[in-house]
């Protein structure tokens, strides 16, 4: 498997987090976003979005990350990242989208740029637009949290599922940002937890190759 990749991309730690999980090895490929080598032709041939991560597998290339967990959770299903009931199913791929439909989206690196650029709003203005979208998402996912885990170490029930492979990334990225993550103390030691299990930590942006690029 060869996954096309940027350290620092949320997306992309998902899938690393998921890769590293079920001990599956992959050629990591880079793609800078900001010198823009995914806008490339050449990597639109691949993934018409232009967006990182995408994986191939032999040829056949798939595109945005919780398609492509979900396909590496049917493929290599141990460990499992969703629950076996359709009801927990169903529960953890909701907490899976708040993070990545309702929160991260409106935060990535083309919104931002988009702001900055074509709205004219400066790095403050940038900077209060990305906490109020990840503090208005995470007002959410805490109460979500306190109804669903049962150990405070994952957000849904004492396993490891596909809805803490988004929350890691996000607190990082929250801690990132600076923003103010004292009202949500149960999302902050959820991903406390997660981030100390040697799979995740391996999927950590500062570990991976292009982190010094």
């Amino acid at each position: 498997m060869k996954l096309y990749t940027f350290w620092r991309s949320s997306a992309a730690y998902r899938v690393r987090i998921a890769l590293s999980v079920k001990g599956l090895a992959f050629e990591s490929v880079s793609k800078k976003l900001g010198k823009g080598e995914h806008l490339s032709a050449e990597y639109a041939e691949l993934n018409p979005q232009g967006f990182v991560p995408a994986l191939d597998i032999g040829g056949t290339v798939l595109s945005q990350s919780l398609a492509i967990i979900e396909y590496l959770d049917d493929v290599h299903p141990e460990p499992p990242l969703r629950p076996a009931d359709a009801v927990g199913r169903a529960t953890v791929r909701a907490m899976a989208l708040a993070i990545a439909c309702d929160i991260h989206p409106l935060n990535n690196l083309r919104v931002l740029n988009y702001l900055r650029g074509p709205l004219g709003a400066g790095e403050d203005a940038v900077n209060t637009w990305y906490r109020h979208w990840i503090e208005t998402g995470f007002a959410a996912l805490e109460r979500l949290a306190l109804r669903h885990s049962r150990d405070r170490r994952h957000l849904y029930g004492s396993a490891l599922s596909l809805a803490d492979v988004c929350l890691v990334p996000q607190v990082y990225n929250a801690r990132r940002f600076e923003c103010d993550l004292a009202p949500f103390p149960t999302l902050v030691a959820i991903s406390t937890a997660l981030e100390s299990l040697p799979a995740v930590a391996a999927a950590r942006p500062e570990a991976q190759p292009d982190a010094k690029g």
